[in-house]
Parts: C-alpha cells; sequence; structure tokens
C-alpha cells in the first residue's frame, strides 16, 4: 500500500540519521500526497536502518490504516501544519546539534548571513516551549509554521517544511549548517550580517 511513498519517506529518515542531523532515536518524517494521504515514520523505530515497514500510513479523514504500527508522538503536530499549509507536502522533524543548541539557549536563529540561507529559509520562526507529543506543542508549531518554512523548537529541535522531501530535507541540512555559522560568529566576536538592501534583494529574488 503506496509503496513509493513509504520507500521515499524511510529513505529519508536514514539520510537524516546518516548526515548526523538526528539520533538513531530522535526525530520524524513525513509526506503527504496528492490525494491527502499522510506518510510518517512510526514511534520508536531505528532511525539508522527504518525501512517502508516501519512508516505509518493515515487517510484523509485522519484513520491509521497501518494499526500495527505505532504513530510517531509528533503526528498530530505533522497533520495540524498540513492543515494549515495547504503547499506544504513534506515535513522533516529533527535534532541536530547546532540547531539543538539554539532550542535550548532559547534564541532564535539569523538567516541572514549567507545568501544561500536567506533564499532557503527565509525567516527561521521560534516555537515556544511545549511538551512533547503534546496538543499544545501540536498547535503551537503549526501557528509558527504557518508564517515560515524552518523554526527552532525551544528545548526541543528543529523543524522544516517543503513542497517536496528533498525540499524538507535541503532546508533542514542548510538550517543546521546556518545555526553553526551562528554559533562560529558569535564565538569569535565578529558578527556580520547581510544590509537590509541585500536582505530584500534576496528575499524578491525570482519573484
Amino acid at each position: 500500500m503506496f509503496e513509493l511513498e513509504r520507500i521515499r519517506v524511510a529513505e529519508t529518515m536514514r539520510r537524516l540519521y546518516e548526515r548526523r542531523l538526528t539520533t538513531v532515536s530522535g526525530g520524524n518524517v513525513s509526506q503527504r500526497n496528492a490525494e491527502g494521504y499522510v506518510f510518517i515514520t512510526a514511534s520508536q523505530s531505528d532511525k539508522s536502518c527504518i525501512d517502508m515497514r516501519k512508516v505509518i500510513v493515515i487517510s484523509p479523514d485522519g484513520e491509521n490504516l497501518t494499526p500495527k504500527l505505532k504513530p510517531s508522538m509528533e503526528t498530530q503536530m505533522h497533520l495540524n501544519i498540513y492543515k494549515c499549509r495547504p503547499d506544504v507536502m513534506a515535513i522533516v522533524h529533527s535534532h541536530p546539534v547546532y540547531a539543538s543548541t539554539f532550542a535550548v539557549s532559547g534564541e532564535a536563529v539569523d538567516s541572514a548571513l549567507t545568501g544561500e540561507a536567506r533564499y532557503m529559509l527565509g525567516n527561521i520562526g521560534l516555537v515556544g516551549y511545549n511538551l512533547m507529543g503534546s496538543t499544545e506543542l501540536a498547535e503551537a508549531c503549526a501557528k509558527v509554521m504557518s508564517s515560515c518554512n524552518a523554526a527552532i523548537m525551544i528545548k526541543h529541535g528543529a523543524i522544516t517544511v517543503g513542497k517536496n522531501l528533498f525540499e524538507a530535507f535541503d532546508r533542514m541540512e542548510v538550517l543546521e549548517n546556518t545555526a553553526q555559522i551562528n554559533y562560529n560568529l558569535n564565538a569569535i566576536g565578529c558578527y556580520e550580517r547581510m544590509t537590509e538592501k541585500e536582505i530584500a534583494e534576496i528575499d524578491n529574488f525570482g519573484k
């Protein structure tokens, strides 16, 4: 059932682990297809070797069509984001080290350091702390992600969205890279960001 979609979700989750963007038990990946079905990694699955058999299928009305699999605790967070963002077809949530460092500090990550970061991420959101897996977190995250494509989740991790799995993954990798640049600049005491004119040029690029 929906073999191709489930294979691609599992591949993306393994890629996150291979790129050191999450831990063996942390994070989750989902994809939505044109018919409204959602495919999300199952809870308590080994992210280093996950395959399609550990990817849940959720119907457009919210029914788990793979009842032998336990849904990720963040499933509602994914569903809430899809509900408020018709343009989003994939979501990546993970715990990369530098992005998580900013999550613990409660500080935002500045994307206006390089052209690529600004173009790929836009303004990076900041989701307030709520218990993982809670309704409150799902609602808070969806509210922030309604107007941005990447966010830091306080005392939790990071989340990115995209029109497909590649774009959502790419944004997570760029977010982690940008968080590391933020950290390095703060460490050496030389913080140079783009000018307002340069930011406006990137924000309007291709429009």
